[in-house]
């Protein structure tokens, strides 16, 4: 007779791991539905920026996406997501070569951009990675402006190199930030004493023609023609004479215009005029996520460029932001421009990394671009150089 022994209390064995899978969304429709699991994941990713919300990606894809196609990668376990590669395939030339290039929605009007991991990070790259891997259908990995400090830089580097694709990484610039740390006095007072002096005495001249305030719109209802009105202010100056004003193209223009709708209705839109009695003499375009400000686009009217009267805006706007308890930081974006660097001395590098594919056309483009051309830039760099010195020399010797 058989007997059953029992050696203690049954454990319960602990759940195992959904499995992780890949799903592509390469629809416009499924694009749009996707927008609640989007905004789950980006908040469960600690996202600290607006460039990366379905509302940002969306309108960048319908004024600028036109050529390419949607490879929007999603990262399941389970029938839950857990991470999105927000990916479009583009047929681009390089060099005169034809190249398919994966990559980020990007373009000159995108500040940052990344992927958006929520959980079980060390996985989820690798079922990216492994998925590109296995689709081919691309030349080059290219994935612009990766914030420093970004995991994606280096995990899908590190991930790509056992599969013999080459490497490139690229320092694109730096955006000046000032942290609202301390009160506006102690700021202000770092300043340089002449900086300091040269807002007061315009701000002096300028309420010289009208009482100097901030009008501030950001309701849906006042947008529209608050938003014409700005780019009339920025075409006006010589971004306008340059071809380089929103308004001077129809995409980018409808872009500013469409986002600025959507971020009002997210809360996120601050539209800012300074004025001068009743004229409108300078505007910014920000949006406001997360205690932080992100200044997009400023301009001023041309007349009044005497004052600064874009300098003055920010003057007003900072004195007021360092007041509040709702805000940590003010983004300035874009390049260390030297007015920007009067107001702070910080800045947020970003990175490109350009993976090129194990191909003929993928080591090729690697070589031109890692090799033949820092090589033509040199030797182009030195035979200006030894011109300018045989343009010298006649000049040096009559001298002597």
């Amino acid at each position: 007779m058989a007997c059953l022994a029992i050696a203690g209390p049954l454990q319960q064995a602990a759940p195992v791991p959904a499995e992780i899978r890949v799903e592509t969304v390469s629809d416009y429709k499924a694009f749009l539905n996707l927008e609640p699991v989007w905004n789950e994941v980006a908040e469960a990713a600690g996202l600290d920026h607006p460039f990366l919300e379905h509302a940002w990606v969306r309108t960048w894809w319908e004024c600028f996406g036109a050529g390419s196609t949607l490879r929007i990668l999603l990262v399941k376990a389970g029938d839950q997501t857990v991470a999105i590669a927000p990916l479009i395939l583009t047929p681009i030339r390089m060099w005169g070569i034809k190249v398919q290039r994966l990559g980020f929605f990007y373009n000159a009007h995108v500040p940052c951009a990344d992927f958006l991991i929520a959980q079980r990070p060390e996985e989820a790259y690798r079922a990216v990675w492994n998925h590109l891997a296995r689709t081919r259908d691309w030349d080059l990995l290219q994935l612009c402006q990766l914030p420093a400090g970004s995991a994606t830089l280096e995990t899908m580097a590190s991930l790509a190199r056992p599969d013999h694709c080459r490497i490139v990484t690229w320092l694109s610039g730096a955006s000046p930030c000032l942290p609202l740390n301390s009160t506006w006095d102690k700021f202000f007072n770092s300043l340089a004493g002449k900086h300091r002096a040269n807002l007061r005495n315009r701000i002096k001249r300028l309420s010289g023609i009208g009482p100097v305030k901030v009008e501030t719109i950001f309701s849906s209802e006042e947008l529209p023609a608050a938003v014409e009105a700005g780019l009339r202010i920025e075409a006006a100056a010589w971004k306008g004479a340059a071809g380089t004003a929103i308004s001077s193209d129809p995409d980018v223009s409808r872009f500013y215009s469409t986002l600025a709708l959507r971020a009002a209705e997210r809360g996120w839109m601050q539209l800012h005029f300074l004025r001068a009695g009743s004229q409108r003499v300078a505007f910014d375009y920000s949006l406001a996520y997360k205690n932080r400000i992100h200044l997009l686009k400023l301009g001023y009217d041309p007349s009044y460029a005497p004052y600064s009267p874009s300098n003055l805006l920010l003057f007003m706007l900072l004195q007021d932001l360092f007041a509040r308890d709702d805000v940590r930081e003010y983004d300035f974006l874009g390049e260390s421009a030297e007015w920007k660097l009067q107001w702070t001395k910080l800045s947020r590098p970003h990175y490109w990394l350009f993976v090129f594919s194990n191909t003929f056309k993928g080591r090729l483009l690697h070589f031109i671009k890692s090799q033949l051309v820092p090589f033509l830039k040199r030797d182009s760099l030195q035979s200006l150089r030894k011109f300018v010195l045989r343009l010298a020399a006649p000049a040096q010797a009559e001298r002597n």
